[in-house]
């Protein structure tokens, strides 16, 4: 009988064609992901030749959904999240209302009736996770606190499309869609379900599973068996997020993060990352060619100037309003500008909005079509605005009197406080993060009762600081100001603790100017970057697998140099 091989020529052709356009577009100094993105529309159904099994394909993306925010949460601890709750929170929810006002009032000046306005706000404002990992992935800020600002901003935005998907069918006939069934609950039955669903599934992951699953990863890792320990970590990831869609209600993507976070309690977290890498690269493509492969060019054709006006919401309008809120919460103009890039685009829920929508009468077909276009169009112009982060804030510092302004605005956290002892503000480390390694460098610092003034981007964690005594001031340590601030003047030596390659050589590169004679000590996780930051900045660099074997090695020798 012959077989079914719709699967295998979806994954062959996908993966293949997404190689060979990826390539040719890294050669055109194009990300790879635009030749994803076309690799999909060439192989989908509106365009001549192989057509590929859409739903397989978007299946095999969900998969890849789940291992890549499977990964996010093995670097993610609850500590994180609840760190940024005082940014994300408010900032998430309310960017969601402005860009849903936004695309609301773009689709009544197109005539819609104010149910379909209200979606398709809706689906322009939220930001696909995907996307944001991977731009932050190539950025090198996912391990810093800006890029845990724009991961917990994500979650927020994650679970609030969780609910508006539960109560839109219950509201559609209000809205003027399809009504619903004669029985149908009221309102707040589902509304109270899912809030009681997710917090059930929030805390059974944070109190069964802290204890749960680090226990069987050690199980598995005792047989000694490395299929089995792989096997172990893909089967949690995808299993986990699974179980928590069909009995908690909530994403794929979500249940797969939560699995990562319970996850990195155990010993073994940084093997399980290292070991669902290829997975989930290869998967994510497949994400990006799916996407394509939903995309009908026509529509450029068709309704151009609709087009435009829905990537300059996404891109423009979101990214404005994320801009402000950031400031007005008084955090930095770096910090600003790195969430405004994450949240330039849209996804994955985006398109299940959307669906929704068309499905209970609320949204007419083509608003499918201008949300994939412009779901399209901004997933490939994301990278971009990334990689203007860093030439836009130097642009604005030196042409802008508001920009200088906000750099230098007064704050409290922003200084040290008058009544600083002497002696942190002479001869002192300055210590900049006060993440999992400026915690052990403080606390080695203290006990050989070395002074040291602590710069950290968590506004919150600095407030916890100064209320145990310690000197510490608030702000981006690659803003000379918050350097001054710091008394870097008159330092001895200068320690970077953050994982954060590409503001550092800005830091050291204002320090030496403020201090010629200042001491510069920094981090790094890759052995070439670190090679590149030891030649450009003379620092002194400490490579996180150098250190470890180093250590291992030492404690090798002298017990095998112990007698018998």
């Amino acid at each position: 009988m012959p077989h079914s091989v719709s699967l295998i020529n979806t994954v062959a052709a996908g993966l293949g064609l997404a190689l060979v356009l990826g390539f040719l577009a890294v050669r055109l100094r194009l990300p790879a992901l635009v030749g994803y993105l076309l690799a999909g529309v060439i192989i989908g159904p509106f365009t001549p030749g192989f057509v590929a099994d859409a739903s397989i394909a978007a299946q095999l993306a969900e998969i890849g959904v789940m291992l890549l925010m499977f990964g996010v949460g093995l670097h993610f601890s609850f500590e994180d999240l609840l760190a940024v709750r005082k940014i994300a929170l408010p900032g998430a929810l309310v960017q969601i209302v402005v860009a849903t006002l936004l695309g609301a009032a773009l689709a009544t000046w197109w005539g819609w009736s104010p149910g379909g306005a209200l979606v398709f706000g809706l689906a322009l404002s939220v930001a696909s996770t995907v996307v944001l990992l991977r731009a932050l992935e190539s950025s090198g800020l996912v391990d810093s606190f800006t890029g845990r600002i724009a991961v917990g901003w994500l979650v927020v935005e994650d679970l609030a499309m969780v609910l508006v998907l539960v109560l839109l069918p219950p509201l559609a006939a209000a809205l003027g869609g399809i009504a619903p069934r004669a029985d149908a609950a009221p309102v707040w039955q589902p509304l109270g379900l899912t809030l009681l669903q997710v917090g059930g599934f929030v805390v059974l992951m944070l109190v069964v599973g802290r204890r749960v699953f680090p226990w069987l990863l050690w199980q598995v890792t005792r047989t000694g068996s490395r299929e089995l320990f792989t096997l172990c970590v893909v089967a949690a990831a995808v299993s986990i997020a699974f179980a928590s869609a069909a009995l908690f209600g909530v994403s794929f993507a979500l249940g797969a993060f939560f699995a990562g976070m319970v996850m990195r309690e155990s010993e073994f977290s940084h093997r399980a990352a290292q070991e669902s890498l290829p997975l989930r690269d290869a998967f994510a493509v497949l994400f990006f060619v799916s996407v394509g492969m939903l995309f009908n060019p026509a529509v450029l054709v068709e309704r151009p100037l609709q087009v435009l006006a829905v990537v300059l919401v996404i891109v423009v309008g979101k990214s404005v309003a994320a801009c402000v809120l950031v400031l007005l919460l008084r955090y930095p103009l770096g910090t600003a500008l790195t969430v405004s890039a994450s949240l330039a685009q849209i996804g994955e829920f985006s398109f299940i909005l959307a669906a929704l929508g068309v499905s209970l009468g609320l949204l007419p077909e083509e608003a499918q079509s201008l949300l994939l276009a412009g779901a399209l169009i901004s997933i490939a112009t994301n990278p971009l605005w990334f990689s203007l982060i860093g030439p836009l804030q130097r642009w604005l510092h030196a042409h802008s009197r508001l920009a200088r302004g906000l750099a230098q605005r007064e704050d409290p956290l922003a200084e040290l406080p008058m009544s600083t002892d002497e002696k942190f503000l002479s001869r002192q480390v300055v210590l900049v993060g006060y993440g999992r390694v400026g915690r052990r460098i403080a606390a080695e610092l203290m006990a050989n009762d070395l002074p040291f003034v602590v710069a950290e981007q968590n506004r919150a964690l600095v407030e916890e600081l100064r209320a145990g005594g310690m000197a510490a001031v608030w702000g981006d340590a690659a803003d000379p100001a918050v350097l001054v601030q710091a008394h870097i003047a008159r330092a001895r030596v200068l320690v970077v603790a953050t994982a954060d390659a590409i503001n550092v050589r800005q830091m050291i590169e204002a320090a030496r100017i403020l201090n010629p004679a200042i001491q510069t000590v920094i981090r790094s996780h890759n052995e070439d970057e670190a090679r590149l930051l030891e030649q450009e900045t003379a620092a002194t660099v400490f490579l996180g697998e150098q250190e470890l074997a180093q250590s291992m090695a030492r404690a090798a020798l002298s017990r095998a140099a112990a007698p018998a």
